[in-house]
């Protein structure tokens, strides 16, 4: 049976699409800035919130892919098990990407300049993900896919993330804290790390 052809399941599918397209591009523009921005600060927080956008953005392709192979019961189940693995291993990347890079900068003494550009990406991303978030679990729920719930949990993860970054570049702005941004990252570790665990056990 083609489930496409049941109207409610292929309208499910269009909104879940446009949504990862947002999602898309939403996480471009947060990459280039925060990247760009940890770069001129020497901020392994916002650098490291930067490459989770960049991750997200390869979990968000394989939703994509994921909802393009939608048609079948066996081709749907098969795109699941295999989206989720990838999601599940990008997390995994991501929280040792961070972890080292932050132990270094402890260890290091780097100490990040203030990041106005930085604020503000944080600010935006607590706004914008915490509505993809929602809108991408309701689809995620009708069309009872784990790899799409997965990869909404990424989405609602990153808020979490811009409230810690926020935390850490506020807390180096106005009192000079320079361990409060590796700190920051730090505390990103563990959630990162048990989402990936999660995606692969679910796969």
């Amino acid at each position: 049976m083609r489930h496409q052809e049941n109207p409610a399941r292929k309208s499910l599918v269009r909104r879940g699409t446009r949504l990862t397209w947002a999602t898309l591009g939403y996480n471009s523009l947060e990459a280039v800035l925060s990247v760009g921005a940890g770069i001129a600060a020497g901020s392994i927080a916002l650098i490291g919130f930067g490459v989770d956008s960049v991750i997200e953005l390869s979990s968000s392709i394989a939703a994509l892919w994921r909802l393009r192979s939608d048609a079948a019961t066996e081709v749907r189940e098969r795109a699941e098990r295999q989206a989720l693995r990838f999601i599940g291993a990008c997390f995994l990347l991501l929280a040792v990407y961070v972890l080292v890079d932050a132990l270094r900068t402890l260890v290091t003494r780097a100490e990040p300049e203030e990041s106005p550009i930085g604020i503000a990406i944080a600010i935006g991303s607590l706004i914008v993900m915490p509505l993809l978030a929602r809108a991408k679990r309701r689809v995620a729920s009708a069309l009872e896919s784990g790899a799409l719930r997965a990869e909404a949990r990424q989405t609602e993860l990153c808020t979490w993330l811009s409230a810690i970054l926020l935390a850490g570049l506020l807390l180096n702005a106005t009192v000079g804290w320079w361990w409060a941004d590796p700190v920051a990252a730090l505390a990103m570790v563990p959630l990162i790390g048990w989402e990936g665990i999660e995606a692969l056990s679910e796969a």
